[in-house]
């Protein structure tokens, strides 16, 4: 009996195997193992899978997953069969082994260790290549699809005349299969020449030939293939050109040919091409003549004539006959590139004017007329007033507002269109009184209501608040009448929810909590056992399985953000950053402007969305979400809506003519509806979207130029200005607005922004778009070049902030413990110059959120402070009220005010007498009638005041007024 430890005077420790209880046991846990692992796999995509069937988009889902398996597979044994049958053809070439020398005898070792796992081992590695290069190109399934679906575009490129599709959808797919194929190569040539040195078929150190005549042949195959693709590659970056990316220091970022590559680098590509056909035959020649001779010194050539033809050549034509007289030699690339990239970016058809800028010579009271009717002037900021809305509407902490918020346009009870700040007061997980698992994802499921305030109006209390049309809980107002006010789904809501089950939701508090259980189709069935066992994998949460909470019924919520569940059921397309709601036909609807894009428009140059759609209000929450941040084609091809109750997601074709939307609507047919699909009660509320806007208006910083020659010197190039009233630097944003660009009769509802010239901080250009899709001008680029020196908006922002009543007004704010806050800074075309108006906010002191003061108004030269807008553009213009500086009198007012202790006690009656009716107009619901009350009231109080001045007891008198005005924001 063999000795089994210890040595030969030590103890003997018997080993023997484990008992069959423990192999079993060992064995139970290696299965179950295994079993958790796949189940945890599986637990994600039957999750993926139950959510895009309960959004009716499952289509989506079995595309991608079908392409995705598909190329997996394909180029997965592609590879492994490459790979394999080059490792197994050199194992059958070797020659007989003989170790003829101490090389052979030092791998003979290896090969007998290998000799019993050959066959796994092969089976192994191309496994392994296999499972890399299908995961590898399961990746490249939109590029599959849209070459596949790929539709013309009916336009060419100037250089090679090649349909832009080609360079679109089809050149991505060549330049895949050409990298697939030298990965394949190289493997191959690798794999097999180990496998030939390890058999002897290549030695190193051994004497006589260094190959066999089969392992030459069989490497000089696979290089002659290598060689082959390297010549398909030179003719691809023939037409790889017209979109290639460089750096042109005339005019920094540039796409498409230039000189140099038209006469250069295009015939060097064409000669190396030729060059590297030769060469590859002459590796395939090795087959007959056995040997390496003459296909090396042709791959020695083919890479002597890259360095020269290829390298060499387009430096001696750059600098000796470009540079000398670059501008005539570039002008017919660079007219190219203007009109590739104005097209690519939809901006060929801007109407651009040239404008004063300096304002007309008209009669001062006919220029104060018609400011009031060339804009709708937004006083209320929605950048600004979101604390506002959150102090004054938010009603429970557990609710909250967007920072900030939105501009739509909505009917008031008069039938005219107001131009309208809205908000949702969406859920605030975080204010929840007592967090825990039932709370988080049971009790507190849904927001509650539309909160929405008059953009145009100071609004009717005197401190300085919005004007609600829209507010309360659950909300009451004339704005939009009756609709579905619980929101299950929006900007704010991140967390999953389980709803419908025995567990019942709290809907709202009035007078005690209001119960409710959600009646939506939206969500997932958890009833099912292995839905709810998959989810409480997915989610880590393994209460979903078993608590009791959960039952008949039961429906969890999940990617609930409005671009979340856009971008899920439409993943080839990005995202605009601002999502907006809107009330149509009684339900609340997000919508949400989307984009096609490409990177391969020949001679577009390239923009990076991040960088561009980045502006002072840019956030997490309304970033742009993009497939590919590199883009030189942009389209507003869908738009998109999410209930926000049961989120129902639909996806609307908007731009019928896009041919990369034909193209992913031949790929995903039937996930968009027809432009037709729209409802008219939809599309009074659909926008032009920010996002493409500062795309646009970041390329017209450059490409409003459309003479060479001009756009060469770069002397009129423009740039976005600095956000004036933000200090980190960053790019103003765009404003929408309801103004009459000139030329128009009625106010149109515009997106506007304002550029400077490149350097300098007067005014450059102001650029309108209307923004109205009911417009038959929606999408028309107004650009108004200003001709004059012109104050731009940083100039107009520091002499507003130098202003000597700013001052006393800040020093008064100082003394009640509060800040001023500058909104945003209007820009209105106005009679040949341009009106500037800002909203001027209070925010500190006895609230902590913004109360609307005053108000700069800036025209010409004049800039103005003032307590109120009629006021600020009666002194800007010199008309009515400017000697004074107190406000024009209220129509219908004749009577002379009265003095001393009689104005004093009529003012205090009359202030009394506002107030009742405010209240009894609140309690009635009645907000026009409490917003007339409030305006007698603010008057009353300010005669009070001046009353009280005069009398010689102006500290007490304003102490008065203040606590009067306090107590009459309390209640």
């Amino acid at each position: 009996m063999p000795d089994r430890g210890g040595g030969p005077t030590g103890p003997r420790i018997r080993v023997g195997r484990p008992s069959r209880r423990v192999r079993t046991l060992l064995m139970t846990l290696a299965v179950l193992a295994v079993l958790a692992m796949a189940f945890v796999m599986f637990a994600g995509f039957w999750t993926d899978w139950l959510w895009y069937r309960s959004v009716d988009y499952s289509s989506v889902f079995t595309t991608t997953l079908w392409t995705k398996i598909g190329l997996f597979f394909v180029f997965g044994l592609l590879m492994a069969t490459a790979v394999g049958v080059n490792i197994w053809l050199a194992h059958r070439l070797r020659p007989p082994l003989s170790a003829m020398s101490l090389e052979q005898q030092s791998l003979d070792r290896y090969r007998m260790s290998i000799a019993p796992y050959k066959k796994w081992l092969l089976l192994g590695v191309t496994a392994l290549v296999g499972l890399i290069a299908g995961a590898s190109a399961s990746g490249q399934w939109r590029t599959w699809l849209m070459w596949v679906n790929g539709v013309s575009f009916g336009q060419k490129d100037p250089q090679f005349k090649m349909d832009v599709s080609f360079y679109a959808f089809d050149l991505p797919w060549y330049r895949f299969l050409l990298g697939f194929g030298f990965a394949a190569s190289v493997l191959s040539l690798i794999a097999a020449a180990l496998v030939h040195y390890l058999y002897g078929g290549l030695r190193i150190t051994s004497p006589g030939a260094r190959a066999t005549a089969a392992a030459t042949g069989h490497l000089s195959v696979l290089l002659g293939i290598f060689v082959s693709l390297k010549a398909v590659a030179y003719w691809l970056d023939r037409y790889g050109l017209a979109v290639k990316s460089s750096d042109f220091k005339a005019t920094g970022n540039w796409t498409g040919l230039r000189y140099v590559d038209a006469n250069a680098y295009l015939p060097a590509k064409t000669i190396l091409f030729c060059i590297a056909v030769i060469c590859a035959l002459l590796f395939f020649a090795t087959l007959w003549r056995r040997t390496w001779q003459l296909p090396v010194i042709g791959f020695g050539l083919m890479v002597l004539s890259a360095i020269l033809i290829g390298g060499l050549y387009p430096a001696i034509v750059q600098k000796f006959q470009v540079q000398p007289n670059e501008q005539a030699k570039e002008a017919p690339y660079i007219e190219k590139n203007i009109e590739a990239t104005r097209k690519s970016y939809g901006i060929d058809d801007a109407k651009v004017t040239d404008y004063s800028g300096k304002g007309g010579t008209g009669n001062a009271e006919q220029v104060r007329k018609d400011a009031d009717s060339a804009a709708s002037y937004r006083l209320i900021d929605p950048n600004v007033v979101s604390p506002a809305f959150q102090q004054l509407q938010q009603e429970r902490k557990y609710y909250q507002f967007p920072s900030t918020l939105d501009v739509d346009r909505y009917t008031d009870a008069d039938g005219k269109e107001q131009d309208t700040v809205i908000g949702l007061r969406e859920l605030n997980i975080n204010g929840i009184p007592k967090s825990n698992w039932i709370n988080d994802h049971f009790t507190y499921t849904h927001g509650y209501g539309v909160v929405a305030a008059k953009g145009t109006s100071t609004g009717s209390d005197p401190a300085g608040s919005p004007d609600f049309t829209e507010s309360g809980l659950p909300s009451t107002g004339t704005l939009v009448g009756d609709y579905e006010q619980r929101i299950y789904y929006g900007e704010k809501t991140e967390q999953y929810s389980i709803v419908g089950g025995p567990q019942k939701e709290l809907d709202y508090e009035e007078n005690g909590e209001k119960t409710t259980s959600y009646k939506g189709n939206s969500g997932v069935n958890l009833a099912n056992a292995l839905n709810r066992a998959a989810y409480a994998v997915a989610f880590s949460e393994p209460q979903i399985f078993y608590s009791g909470a959960i039952g008949e019924g039961s429906r969890i919520l999940y990617n609930r953000t409005p671009k979340e569940r856009v971008e899920a059921v439409a993943p080839w397309l990005t995202i605009d950053g601002d999502a907006y709601p809107a009330v149509v036909d009684g339900k609340i609807q997000w919508i949400v402007d989307a984009y096609t894009t490409t990177n391969g428009y020949p001679y577009a140059s390239r923009t990076t969305l991040g960088d561009t759609t980045a502006d002072s209000l840019t956030d997490n929450q309304r970033a742009v979400v993009a497939q590919q941040n590199q883009v030189n084609y942009i389209r507003n091809s869908v738009k998109a809506t999410v209930d926000a109750y049961d989120g129902t997601v639909k996806l609307y074709q908007w731009d019928t003519e896009d041919p990369v939307l034909k193209t992913w609507m031949k790929a995903f047919p039937g996930t968009v509806e027809p432009k037709s699909a729209i409802k008219e009660s939809l599309r009074e509320h659909l926008r032009y979207p920010q996002d493409l806007f500062k795309v646009q208006r970041e390329l017209l910083t450059r490409y409003h130029v459309t003479e060479p020659g001009q756009f060469y010197s770069g002397s009129d190039a423009w740039q976005v200005p600095d956000d004036p009233t933000n200090k980190d630097n960053s790019a103003v944003p765009p404003y929408y607005l309801s103004l009459k660009m000139p030329g128009q009769n009625e106010q149109q509802f515009s997106l506007t922004t304002t550029f400077t010239p490149n350097g300098r901080p007067n005014l450059g250009a102001f650029m309108a778009v209307d923004a109205d899709a009911a417009s038959d001008d929606y999408g028309t680029i107004r650009l108004l070049r200003v001709t004059s020196t012109v104050r731009g908006p940083q100039q107009v922002q520091s002499e507003l902030n130098s202003n000597a009543d700013v001052a006393e007004f800040v020093r008064n704010l100082r003394g009640t413990d509060s800040d001023i806050e500058y909104g945003n800074l209007l820009t209105v075309p106005l009679n040949g110059g341009f009106l500037y108006i800002e909203p001027v906010y209070a925010r500190g002191g006895t609230s902590n959120y913004p109360l609307l003061r005053r108000v700069g108004v800036a025209y010409g030269d004049q800039t103005v402070f003032k307590d109120t807008l009629a006021e600020g553009l009666n002194a800007v213009f010199g008309v009515e009220g400017e000697d004074t500086g107190e406000p024009p009198p209220e129509e219908g007012t004749t009577e002379p005010p009265a003095t001393g202790g009689t104005a004093l006690e009529k003012a205090i009656a009359d202030a009394q007498k506002a107030y009742d009716a405010g209240q009894e107009a609140l309690k009635k619901g009645d907000w026009e009638a409490y917003g007339k009350a409030q305006e007698d009231l603010q008057d009353a109080l300010e005669r009070a005041a001046e009353a009280e001045k005069s009398a010689g007891g102006s500290d007490a008198g304003d102490k008065n007024g203040e606590g009067q005005q306090d107590g009459d924001q309390g209640s």
